[in-house]
């Protein structure tokens, strides 16, 4: 039997204030955005925008499955990088390292990181058309 569930749908609207900067909204959210030519340190660029999109979907999906799997931490760092081909122009690949602060074994990390990678949104979305590898691991004194 077919269930009749309703999708989740997603609006952002976007603004231009400038020849360098532009404004996306969300509900009461606004994210500031790096549109300038000449690029802009004060905002997100629009692949720094995409891999800070990914990092999200990957937090939020931890943050989901955590309490499923009783699975216990102390803080979580995600480091992402991006290489940008240019004809045609799109992200031809991203790496990521996922630094768990848990006293949790090595399996229940490679059960986290599995359902990172087969239940996020942006993950599945960009994994389709992106090389996307990366690992999980344990936090070290260093990475406090």
């Amino acid at each position: 039997m077919l269930e009749n569930t309703a999708k989740m749908t997603f609006t952002v609207t976007a603004q231009r204030i400038d020849d360098h900067h532009s404004l996306a909204m969300c509900d009461t959210a606004t994210i500031t955005l790096d549109t300038s030519m000449s690029g802009q340190t004060v905002a997100f660029n629009p692949a720094e925008l995409l891999l800070a999109a990914l990092a999200a979907c990957m937090i939020k999906g931890i943050e989901r499955v955590t309490p499923i799997l009783k699975f216990e931490l102390r803080g979580l760092t995600i480091n992402l990088h991006g290489i940008r081909q240019d004809v045609p122009p799109r992200m031809e690949s991203i790496t990521y390292d996922i630094i768990v602060d848990t006293d949790e074994s090595a399996h229940r990390l490679d059960m986290l990181h599995l359902n990172v990678q087969k239940f996020g949104t942006v993950f599945n979305t960009l994994a389709a058309g992106t090389s996307i590898t990366g690992h999980i691991h344990h936090a070290t004194p260093l990475d406090s």
